[in-house]
């Protein structure tokens, strides 16, 4: 019993050490994104500790809505960064919407995907030269046969910088399109996961309809494409 006391608070002052540590390198560092991963590379004057605090502070995550979330979820499924990816609802009224309900289109909701991702290997701008070459960001509450708000194009944050860097992407990206972009950049809400049958759709449900004749080619054009932010298959 008393081992199991001592290893408890050991347990516990590890975790108060380890959140401290890791509020003080966020605050009381100076780094950009390129410097911290070039420190974590190289290793030096780190600790093991040290350095998995580093780490963790370059785990960021992202909300994007492309349209169907099951199309967004396959696309990013394959990017080189991308630790995990949740289908869900976000920007709307409705507390805990269903699916059917988002589809009726009367909550306000989007079709988004979270994506947690490691910024030292892809950057936030990285992730956006993904998410507007995979959809069309310039037809409104549309993404081919899927019509609706639930289906805008849509990027939620409330992160100053991050609002920069995308209307600066978008303003650039206007540029080559005939058509104007009407991507939203929302005001980051709740995020409501999506039902457990829609996580990892496409993977699981190949031969389904929209599978095989809508998110098939798109995911068979991005992998020819050679992009370089895809994972090594």
């Amino acid at each position: 019993i008393l081992s199991l006391g001592i290893l408890s608070f050991l347990f516990i002052l590890s975790l108060v050490v380890y959140n401290y540590y890791k509020t003080y390198y966020s605050e009381n560092t100076n780094f950009d994104e390129e410097s911290v991963y070039l420190y974590i590379k190289s290793g030096s004057g780190l600790t093991n500790f040290k350095k998995q605090i580093c780490i963790t502070i370059m785990i960021k995550t992202c909300y994007f809505g492309g349209g169907c979330f099951w199309c967004t979820e396959a696309i990013f499924k394959n990017i080189n960064g991308v630790i995990s990816i949740y289908p869900g609802y976000m920007g709307g009224d409705t507390k805990n919407p269903t699916y059917k309900q988002v589809c009726e289109g009367l909550t306000g909701h989007a079709e988004i995907v979270k994506i947690d991702y490691n910024s030292s290997i892809i950057s936030f701008k990285d992730l956006l030269s993904v998410f507007f070459s995979t959809h069309d960001p310039t037809t409104l509450n549309r993404q081919g046969n899927d019509i609706g708000t639930q289906y805008r194009s849509s990027v939620f944050t409330n992160d100053d910088n991050e609002v920069k860097i995308l209307k600066n992407y978008i303003e650039e990206l206007d540029k080559t399109f005939e058509k104007k972009i009407v991507t939203t950049i929302e005001d980051l809400s709740e995020f409501y996961l999506a039902e457990d049958y829609h996580h990892n759709y496409y993977d699981l449900n190949k031969n389904v309809p929209y599978c095989s004749v809508v998110i098939g080619p798109k995911i068979k054009k991005l992998l020819n494409s050679k992009n370089s932010f895809l994972k090594d298959v």
